[in-house]
C-alpha cells in the first residue's frame, strides 16, 4: 500500500491539485503493481511565508495547463475550421506528419493536402491519454473518423491515432495514423 506525500505551496486550484494527485498515483502504478484504491496521495500545503529558498520567500509557480484540454481544443478548432484558434495552440517549430505526405508546418498545407482525400472529417474520441516524456508532454488521442469522400459519399468508423507533443503549453508536433487509405481502397 504505497503512500505518497507531497509538499506544495498554497495557491493551486482544486482542479490543479486533483491533476497532481492523479499524476502521482499514475507514477506509482508505472512501477508498483497496486490498484488505484491502494495508493494514498497526501498533499501538504504551506503558505508562502512558511517557505523560503535561498533565504527568500517564494510564490508557487503557475500550474501547467491541462495537456489533454490543449489537444482537444486544437482538434475542436480544426474540425470547426477555425484556423486562427487552432494556430494559437501551436508552438514555434510545429511539425505535423500525416499518412502519405511529407511533414507539414502550417495548417493551410494540411487543408490543401486533404482536399483531394475527403470533403470533411469529424472525430469521435474513444480515449485521451497523457504523460510526461523528457521536456515534452505526450498526448495520445484515439478513436474513429467519419465524414464525406470528395464525391459526397459518407464514411464512418475509420480508426485513428493522433500523437501530440506539447512544450510550454503549445503543440510542437502532431503525428497521425489512420485507416483512411485502406477503407477508401476497398
Amino acid at each position: 500500500m504505497p503512500v505518497i506525500e507531497a509538499h506544495i505551496l498554497e495557491g493551486y486550484s482544486p482542479n490543479e491539485k486533483s491533476r497532481l494527485t492523479t499524476a502521482l498515483t499514475d507514477a506509482v502504478r508505472f512501477v508498483v503493481p497496486a490498484p488505484d484504491e491502494a495508493i494514498s496521495v497526501m498533499l501538504h500545503e504551506y503558505p508562502e511565508e512558511a517557505y523560503a529558498r535561498g533565504g527568500r520567500h517564494r510564490k508557487p509557480a503557475p500550474a501547467r495547463p491541462d495537456p489533454k484540454a490543449i489537444v482537444l481544443d486544437y482538434l475542436s478548432a480544426m474540425e470547426a475550421r477555425d484556423l486562427d484558434a487552432a494556430s494559437a495552440c501551436l508552438g514555434v517549430g510545429f511539425e505535423m506528419r500525416f499518412p502519405g505526405t511529407e511533414p507539414m508546418s502550417r495548417l493551410g498545407e494540411l487543408i490543401d493536402w486533404a482536399k483531394g482525400r475527403y470533403r470533411f472529417v469529424t472525430k469521435t474520441n474513444e480515449a485521451v491519454e497523457a504523460f510526461q516524456s523528457n521536456n515534452a508532454t505526450v498526448v495520445y488521442v484515439r478513436g474513429t473518423l467519419a465524414g464525406e469522400w470528395p464525391d459526397g459519399t459518407t464514411f464512418e468508423g475509420i480508426r485513428f491515432v493522433d500523437r501530440f507533443e506539447i512544450e510550454d503549453g503549445l503543440i510542437t508536433r502532431q503525428d497521425v495514423w489512420n485507416d483512411i487509405a485502406e477503407v477508401r481502397g476497398r
